[in-house]
């Protein structure tokens, strides 16, 4: 907000009347965001297409040309076919993205959120059963990676809202993009990270 005062001797040399005080409201507009979906498969599919009627501007990874292409995601700005590793070692991205995990396979999964967890993003969320996101904080803290990066982490992803099927799953991980870029979710603070983590060793 910006606060403004009329000053007499203006309203004396150009003309006008009146004086007093004006408040401006200036309301930032902020460039589209940009989600970055590291898997291409069934869920990928789904939120992509959710993402973009929202307003998210969609790029999509995976390293099958057979799922990653513009015939299924007509809609993305990028949709790149590559090893998944080497493609985020050499693509910087910017603060403000969001980026969800959600690729076939626990190997994949574990070295994309290698790549990404040191990196500072809007949003990084990692899918996948609360054992199976165990099993890949332990891999990744006995590799050395700071757990003050994991913390960060939304895992598992999405609103719990009994989510099942995979168009279901989208539905959940968007309502928490939606609820990160609004300011009603924030990172995953180190005491929740704490209790989650245990919950899900034992």
């Amino acid at each position: 907000m910006l606060h403004y005062e009329r000053l007499e001797h203006f309203e004396h040399e150009s003309g006008l009347t009146g004086g007093g005080q004006m408040d401006v409201y200036i309301e930032p507009i902020e460039p589209s965001p940009e989600l970055y979906v590291i898997g291409a498969g069934h869920v990928g599919l789904h939120l992509a297409r959710l993402a973009h009627e929202v307003g998210f501007r969609v790029h999509v990874v995976d390293d099958r040309e057979k799922f990653a292409n513009l015939d299924r995601f007509p809609t993305a700005v990028e949709v790149v076919a590559d090893e998944i590793p080497a493609w985020l070692a050499r693509t910087p991205l910017p603060q403000h993205a969001y980026v969800v995990i959600v690729t076939r396979g626990h190997t994949n999964d574990l070295e994309a959120l290698r790549a990404l967890a040191p990196r500072d993003l809007r949003y990084l969320g990692l899918i996948g059963s609360r054992a199976k996101v165990a099993r890949i904080y332990d891999a990744l803290t006995a590799d050395s990676v700071p757990g003050e990066y994991l913390k960060r982490v939304h895992a598992p992803i999405g609103l719990d809202i009994g989510a099942v099927t995979p168009q279901e799953i989208a539905v959940s991980i968007l309502a928490e993009l939606i609820a990160v870029k609004h300011g009603k979710i924030a990172s995953r603070d180190a005491g929740e990270l704490s209790m989650k983590w245990h919950n899900l060793k034992t």
